[in-house]
């Protein structure tokens, strides 16, 4: 049977001479596995649309379980990211998070529109990377399961607190912690908390359009970074590279 999807490619490993096992993530059926044969010869049909973060227009055919891609018609390549090393590495992290968090066949709108528009964020916006990643972060993990409950203080209810529970998802002020209590916190400044409010709670077309100081948006993609690992259990190896490129 053949169909036609869009997605866009979050891993690609190298199979036989000239194939490659794609991980796609399309906005009609979800996280689908590919086969795309003969991919990786210069005059392929598919070369384009076989490449890392690459959105397409893609015709499927599926035979019992086996999924194979017929054609690709590139619609986005966000071709600016391979100029710059850090912010190709970035969206890679994107990717990576992507893939592991979403299941095979699961149809997802939001997280792909999510990646799509962080990545257009990296590649046309003027915006700082760490806005730009607390912002995915962030509203993955929320697209995931794991809103935090930012309203207040979730002992005293206070507005103001000053500490994040990364393992509970909550607030809480410095006295308030419960001595049985051994998750672990971070510090949370007014400016820190007011910009996650705003990211998990605001309207998805408008998920860059606030400002905060330098000094901010590190703490801040410090706390996301954090609290989406501690919640999914697990790093990521393409972060430890984009790390290891700021050092």
């Amino acid at each position: 049977m053949r169909r036609t999807v869009q997605g866009i490619v979050l891993r690609e490993i190298n199979y036989k001479e000239a194939d490659k096992i794609l991980t796609v993530l399309t906005r009609e059926e979800g996280k689908l596995t590919l086969k795309a044969r003969g991919c990786r010869r210069k005059n392929s049909r598919l070369l384009a649309s076989s490449q890392l973060l690459v959105y397409s227009e893609l015709a499927i055919t599926q035979r019992g379980e086996f999924i194979t891609l017929a054609e690709g018609d590139p619609l986005t390549q966000f071709r600016r990211l391979g100029e710059d090393i850090d912010k190709l590495a970035l969206a890679s992290y994107f990717a990576e998070v992507t893939e592991k968090t979403v299941q095979e066949g699961e149809v997802c709108p939001d997280i792909l529109s999510l990646l799509l528009n962080c990545l257009y964020a990296l590649s046309k916006l003027d915006l700082p990377e760490s806005q730009v990643k607390a912002v995915f972060e962030l509203r993955a993990a929320c697209l995931s399961g794991y809103t935090p409950d930012l309203t207040g203080c979730h002992v005293c209810g206070s507005q103001t607190p000053e500490r994040f529970d990364l393992s509970a998802g909550m607030l809480e002020c410095r006295n308030c912690r419960s001595p049985e209590s051994n998750g672990i916190r971070m510090p949370v400044p007014p400016s820190v908390l007011e910009a996650m409010r705003y990211i998990c709670y605001c309207d998805s077309k408008k998920l860059f359009s606030f400002q905060a100081g330098e000094d901010t948006l590190q703490q801040l993609s410090e706390v996301t970074e954090a609290y989406l690992a501690t919640q999914l259990e697990r790093g990521f190896s393409t972060l430890d590279f984009y790390k290891s490129l700021l050092i």
